[in-house]
């Protein structure tokens, strides 16, 4: 069964397709620049080079005729004939309260998604961007909407209302819904495999570090509390958000700079984190980078961001009453052996312990455990791959109907 997987942007498209229940990636690419100049599609038949075309894509609906088209190509296309494509599988950023696993595409679920607008405002509408266009190319082909939110929906109410007067959660439905749940469940699930025990006996903590970045508590195999919030700024220090800062900083600094709430958003979504703490970069290769030359304020968010993380695994160890494994995950997870360690030097007390030349090797997308013999406490790097979640939930959906 061939699933189309599709991750769509306000102007961009990534898309995979799996031959399932193989889990084999045939085809994969990106379409960037969606409705603006400059356009193009590079698309990737496995095995083969990269062909990369420079063409006018208006929106999404052109765009996915692109990718229709390169699928069905004689040269570069992995497809003889539409009919041979079974389901298209969405990743969906919010889910709000309404969605706690995958679900097939209908007008209602369209609804949903649209009512979920407000929570996530950058997300969502080009998601539905997505998932109306495929509708329209291919208006019987069966869809998936896959929500980031939905593994976090097992949180318990301690974990996600906030101290705020309860109407604001009633009426805005102001709470924490977490983020990155494909992946976390994903890496969750795949270190219960490498550990070869069931994950329904298994207390991990799973740190997907990238530009942005979460870390969540997995009891059993379900989501018990997580980094990140209602919105995407919580938690650690970010590529350009600012992580946990005191709300009441956040008012003073509006008032001292007449920063209406449009400009305060811009400065904790975009000019914070690293590149804010140092003026250099957003990607912490360019802060290790300086840091090995001296920088002191590149130094200082390397101690930030390790520090920041070593806390929250502390705090997850002790709400899930236990430690089984750590998981990273992520661009930076899966690639800066320099934060992996210095997060794990803070959690010896744990019984965790990191061999140095296990993790100086992990990096490049490989998978293993980096942990010393005589770790209580299992570290594991895990590449993520949120694609495959995506068709797996797609061909057991369509499978079932």
């Amino acid at each position: 069964m061939k699933i189309l997987v599709l991750n769509c942007g306000s102007s961009s498209l990534k898309y995979q397709l799996f031959d399932m229940p193989k889990e084999m990636v045939t085809a994969k690419g990106l379409v960037e620049r969606i409705g603006i100049e400059g356009s193009r599609i590079k698309h990737t038949k496995v095995g083969s080079n990269a062909v990369v075309k420079d063409v006018d894509i208006a929106n999404h609906k052109v765009a996915l005729k692109y990718v229709v088209d390169l699928l069905l190509d004689e040269n570069n296309g992995v497809l003889e004939n539409l009919s041979e494509l079974a389901a298209a599988g969405h990743r969906v950023v919010h889910g709000g309260e309404k969605f706690a696993s995958s679900v097939v595409i209908d007008d209602e679920v369209i609804e949903a998604i649209e009512e979920c607008v407000p929570l996530a405002p950058l997300h969502n509408p080009a998601n539905l961007m997505g998932i109306r266009a495929m509708k329209e190319l291919l208006p019987d082909l069966p869809q998936i909407a896959v929500f980031d939110t939905a593994f976090h929906q097992t949180m318990p109410p301690k974990a996600y209302i906030y101290g705020l007067p309860y109407r604001y959660y009633t009426t805005y439905k102001g709470r924490r819904y977490g983020f990155h749940g494909t992946s976390h469940y994903y890496v969750a699930y795949r270190a219960a495999q490498l550990l070869e025990k069931p994950i329904e006996d298994l207390k991990i903590v799973t740190c997907h570090l990238g530009n942005g970045s979460s870390i969540t508590a997995v009891d059993g195999g379900v989501s018990i509390d997580t980094s990140l919030g209602f919105g995407t700024v919580p938690g650690v220090i970010m590529g350009t958000r600012s992580g946990n800062v005191d709300p009441t900083l956040i008012l003073h600094i509006m008032e001292q700079e007449g920063l209406n709430p449009a400009q305060m958003s811009h400065v904790l979504h975009k000019e914070s984190g690293f590149w804010g703490l140092t003026g250099i970069s957003s990607d912490l290769r360019d802060i290790e980078e300086a840091m090995e030359k001296g920088n002191e304020r590149a130094t200082l968010v390397v101690e930030i961001l390790a520090y920041g993380i070593a806390k929250f695994i502390g705090a997850y160890a002790a709400a899930m009453k236990g430690l089984d494994a750590i998981v990273f995950t992520a661009g930076i997870g899966e690639n800066s052996a320099l934060i992996r360690n210095k997060v794990c030097d803070y959690l010896g007390f744990l019984g965790v312990h990191c061999d140095p030349g296990k993790n100086d090797e992990m990096t490049g997308g490989k998978e293993g455990d980096i942990s010393k013999d005589d770790s209580s406490v299992k570290v594991l790097v895990v590449p993520t791959n949120e694609e495959l979640v995506i068709a797996k939930d797609t061909y057991q959906l369509v499978s079932q109907s």
